[in-house]
Formats: C-alpha cells, structure tokens, sequence
C-alpha cells in the first residue's frame, strides 16, 4: 500500500513539474509573438512541408505573412528557405516563390536558398545569402515556432527578429506539442550535449 501511495505522489509530482515546464515555454514562446518592425531590409521565410506543389496550412500562412509584408515594404528582399523532402514534387524555397509571385511579388526580390533540411540549415544556409550591407532582418513562421527558430538565428550569429504568421486552428494542439519536444531538444543540444 505504502508503495502504490508513493508511486502515485512521484507521478503527481512529475506531472506537475510537467505542467511547470509546459507553461514556462508558452511563456517564452508568446514572449516573441510581436509586431515585426517596418522596412527590414531582408525577411528569411522559413520552409515547411509541401503536399506536391501545395504549400501545407502551416507553410501557406508563413507565405501570406511574408507576401503582405512585403507588400507595405518595397525595398525588403525575401529569402526563400528549404529544400525538396520526401512527397514534395519542387523544394519548400520554390514553393514561396511561386506563391510570392501569384501575390504580386517581383522576382527579382525573392532569393532561393533551396538545399536546407531543418531549421538549423535553414537559418546557416540563409546567412551565406543576405545581402552585404544589410541590417535589420526578420524570420517569418508560424507562432508557435518563432522562438525557436530566433534562438537557433541568434545562436549562429544572426541577430534577427520575427515576422508571426498565424499558426492554423486544425494545427495548434500538434504544433504546439511537437514544438515542446523540439525545444527541449535545442536546450539540451546547447546547453548539455555542447
């Protein structure tokens, strides 16, 4: 008896410190969920995943943030990240600069980073082609993710802010969980693993 009664305040313990944990990254996740500043001079839209040609839910929100962004600031140049996974006919950077020009976009504003598999990549790849005298740069993704991904930006060098997109109702309890593992894994990669 006295060891089911331990078992059990052990597992309440581990699920409130779970709970704990949970809120903490929601905390710090809607810390970076903000305005973006006006007339960046680069915005990076990070890649997601792509049914064939079609953008998914996700992927599609990050590509009208970015498409209405660069709408009100002329001068931003988009850099276009991700490469072409399992079931995707043309690379995630493709993608949006399809869907970018169908909203009026010039061609001559999107840069193809095509070859990154994870945000990691996205991030190292999209620094080798930011325009040289550029400053003042943007992230654009879902909000779930946006956290993350400044971290890992920053983490490598690249001082940037971000660009939320909207992340789609049908994805928020998924994204948000898989996110939670994800960060995790970025802490334990920095701080212990390193």
């Amino acid at each position: 008896m006295k060891k089911k009664k331990r078992i059990i305040t052990i597992l309440g313990i581990l699920v409130f410190l779970g709970l704990i944990y949970v809120g903490l990254l929601q905390f710090k996740i809607s810390q970076f969920i903000k305005e973006a500043p006006k007339n960046a001079d680069y915005i990076i839209v990070l890649g997601a995943r792509v049914k064939g040609t079609v953008p998914s839910l996700a992927f599609a929100s990050r590509i009208n943030a970015a498409a209405d962004y660069l709408k009100k600031n002329k001068n931003t140049v988009v850099i276009a990240s991700g490469g072409k996974g399992p079931g995707e006919d043309i690379s995630e950077a493709e993608s949006v600069k399809s869907e970018l020009m169908k909203n009026g976009i010039s061609e001559n504003r999107i840069i193809l980073e095509d070859q990154s598999t994870d945000t990691y990549e996205n991030i190292d790849f999209s620094k080798k082609l930011i325009p040289q005298n550029a400053k003042l740069g943007l992230v654009v993704t879902n909000t779930f993710h946006l956290y993350r991904a400044i971290s890992i930006a920053r983490n490598q060098n690249l001082d940037v802010q971000g660009l939320p997109a909207k992340t789609p109702r049908s994805a928020v309890i998924k994204s948000y969980t898989r996110e939670y593992l994800a960060i995790t894994k970025f802490y334990l990669k920095r701080y212990i693993l390193d």
